[in-house]
């Protein structure tokens, strides 16, 4: 086999990667929208939250744009185009690290955490989760000129980022103590079809769907070591002062919402 040989066949296989990313980007973005869709339809979401929960939604379905326009745009060979929606990302990445934090607190301070996670656990895992989602884009984008590692971190990233709309997917109230747990490792599914196809395509699965499923669980690991720490109480307590809530146990579960 000949260089030329040789370079034909990665651009083919570059080829059949970028069109394999576009598809489960697509998918992702879809499965990601869905959840929180559904909710909205079946009555369980409305427009009456607070200033700041709809920033933070505008922020998150932007990203999600974002997301599944790049793979897109690199399928068609927009190269410009996709290295500047890429820098885009980056400043917008930082406004949902922002948002993000803001909005989770504000759950808790307003005494809107969902009653199957414990205040406390959310307020860390959210904010940890958020935090290690970034640290893997950071990554995808410091080796953003390794053709395999970059797509598939940012895949990953994004993989790491669905626990919130997979909780409003699966029968949250039957998962718990571990409800929070649950929805977020549900999305390794994904990571499963992505490194099968790598085993069947390329003989081998790439390490960057094992370094995804490892900083999930060292991410969920984190939290949960957190929360249950000083740490983790005292951070509960200055998101409770000044409320009815203040002195709480912030490791008990909110009491369920009556029902209609």
């Amino acid at each position: 086999m000949t260089v030329a040989d040789i370079t034909t066949a990665e651009k083919h296989e570059r080829s059949d990667d970028r069109g394999f990313f576009r598809t489960l980007a697509t998918v992702l973005a879809i499965v990601q929208v869905s959840g929180f869709a559904v909710q909205l339809a079946m009555g369980r979401s409305s427009f009456g939250a607070p200033l700041i929960v709809h920033l933070h939604a505008v922020a998150f379905m932007g990203w999600v744009l974002i997301f599944a326009a790049q793979p897109w745009l690199a399928k068609a060979g927009a190269m410009k185009l996709h290295r500047l929606v890429g820098r885009v990302a980056l400043f917008w990445a930082c406004g949902l690290l922002a948002l993000g934090v803001l909005v989770t607190w504000t759950a808790v301070y307003t005494g809107r955490t969902p009653f199957f996670f414990q205040p406390q656990y959310f307020l860390i895992a959210n904010s940890v989760s958020l935090l290690a989602a970034l640290g893997v884009l950071a990554a995808a984008v410091v080796l953003r000129k390794r053709h395999d590692w970059h797509p598939r971190l940012q895949i990953g990233s994004f993989i790491l980022l669905m626990g919130p709309s997979f909780g409003r997917l699966l029968p949250m109230p039957m998962l718990m103590p571990y409800a929070f747990e649950m929805a977020s490792l549900a999305p390794l599914v994904f990571v499963a079809i992505a490194a099968g196809r790598d085993a069947w395509t390329q003989k081998r699965v790439h390490l960057a769907w094992v370094w995804t499923t490892g900083v999930l669980l060292a991410t969920l690991a984190l939290a949960r070591l957190l929360a249950e720490s000083p740490v983790g109480a005292a951070l509960y307590a200055a998101a409770v002062a000044g409320t009815s809530a203040a002195g709480s146990d912030g490791m008990a579960f909110p009491p369920p919402p009556p029902m209609p």
